[in-house]
């Protein structure tokens, strides 16, 4: 046998043990496969609870933390303004004429005729109507015809006495006769002197029958006509004539309140603003007060002088008068929306170190939509602008706005 024949029987024999030996690796059988496959589904079922709760976990995280974030209320801050050191109120006023007077006749008759109307302007001692007074003038005449009667008397009682006061340096008639002669004639002098009078008042009310302007203005009521029966006097019910008002210079009374009223002193400049001229301004000072405050209304009367050269402001009219009032006080203007209303008094909110701190405040004026504080505010803090119902002391708050206090600039 030769040398391949031996090696290659050599190598089948190896191939024919190497088949007879059992497997290394034998195949699963059905049970191995089944307990393998509940395997891999039970890691799989894990891994998709392991998910779950994690993500639940962090939602649940995610929630609390919004809810927290969202339990601090976001609020809105303003820098308070300061008060300007003259502190200007708003407060009605009555309008009037400086000089305001009735006409009256002061004599009896009719009305013969008037030259002017309402609204007319007259200058002092300007003829406004004429009085037709038949009865004046008739009584006149007499009181004229009575005093040339007495003084007749008078003439002749004069010249008894003297002739009496001859004779009786010759003793030719008696001391009694002379003293009766010289007694009469001082009383005819009487009756003269009586007579004069009563011609001169009859004169004056002669006078009367022409009615003039006690002064420059305007004349704002008629009230006769021509033929009207005229009765002398204001009393008795009888009417007035003629109105004149002098309307150059305007009185406009105001009541102060008590707290203001030590700043409003004469000097204090003013303005009105009336509802027909809108944004309109007119002049005035503070000429006068009443120095009493008035019990009812616990306010000091004053009075501002305005001047009407053209007439445009009526008297009688309505006025709201602008008292610019000096003041030493350091005041703060803040947000009307910024107020708290509790029941122990009223406070602001401010905010320091993150959280809110409830002031109590003292407020002054009110302008609408902004407010006045006299005290309890430093125009270092930041208030509050929008305070929720709910806000208490302490509370943590955030600022909303990063351009906070803006409105302190404006």
């Amino acid at each position: 046998m030769s040398v391949e024949e031996s090696f290659e029987v050599e190598t089948q024999g190896q191939e024919t043990r190497q088949a007879n030996l059992p497997s290394r690796n034998p195949k699963p059988s059905g049970i191995g496969k089944v307990l393998i496959g509940l395997a891999v589904l039970l890691l799989a079922a894990a891994a998709v609870v392991f998910r779950g709760i994690s993500t639940r976990v962090r939602a649940a995280a995610e929630v609390k933390a919004d809810t927290n974030d969202l339990a601090v209320p976001s609020v809105s801050l303003a820098t308070p303004k300061r008060g300007a050191p003259q502190q200007e109120i708003v407060l009605p006023g009555n309008v009037q004429a400086f000089i305001d007077a009735p006409i009256y006749a002061r004599t009896n008759g009719y009305l013969k005729k008037w030259y002017v109307d309402i609204g007319g302007r007259v200058k002092q001692g300007e003829l406004l109507a004429e009085i037709d007074t038949p009865e004046v003038d008739q009584q006149l005449q007499q009181a004229r015809a009575e005093l040339a009667t007495a003084r007749a008397n008078y003439d002749l009682a004069q010249i008894t006495a003297a002739r009496y006061q001859n004779l009786l340096k010759s003793d030719s008639v008696a001391k009694q006769d002379v003293d009766n002669a010289v007694g009469d004639a001082q009383a005819k002098k009487a009756m003269v002197d009586s007579a004069t009078d009563n011609v001169k008042r009859l004169e004056q009310l002669q006078d009367f029958e022409k009615v003039y302007a006690p002064f420059d203005g305007v004349l704002t009521a008629r009230k006769t006509d021509i033929g009207q029966l005229i009765n002398s006097g204001s009393s008795g019910g009888n009417n007035e004539l003629f109105h004149v008002a002098a309307i150059n210079t305007l009185r406009v009374y105001v009541n102060v309140p008590q707290a203001d009223s030590p700043a409003a002193v004469p000097g204090v400049q003013a303005y009105l603003t009336m509802p027909q001229f809108p944004g309109k301004r007119f002049p005035g000072n503070l000429v006068r007060t009443s120095d009493a405050i008035d019990q009812a209304s616990r306010t000091l009367l004053v009075e501002v002088d305005v001047a009407n050269p053209t007439g445009e402001i009526p008297p009688g009219a309505y006025a709201e008068v602008h008292l610019k009032l000096p003041t030493e006080a350091t005041t703060m203007v803040i947000p009307v929306t910024s107020l708290i209303f509790r029941s122990e008094g009223l406070r602001v909110g401010v905010v320091r170190n993150g959280k809110a701190v409830l002031i109590p405040i003292t407020l002054g004026r009110d302008f609408g939509t902004e407010v006045e504080v006299v005290s309890g505010l430093d125009a270092s803090e930041k208030v509050i602008t929008n305070p929720p119902d709910s806000l208490v002391d302490g509370e943590a708050v955030r600022a909303a706005d990063p351009d906070a206090g803006q409105w302190g600039a404006q």
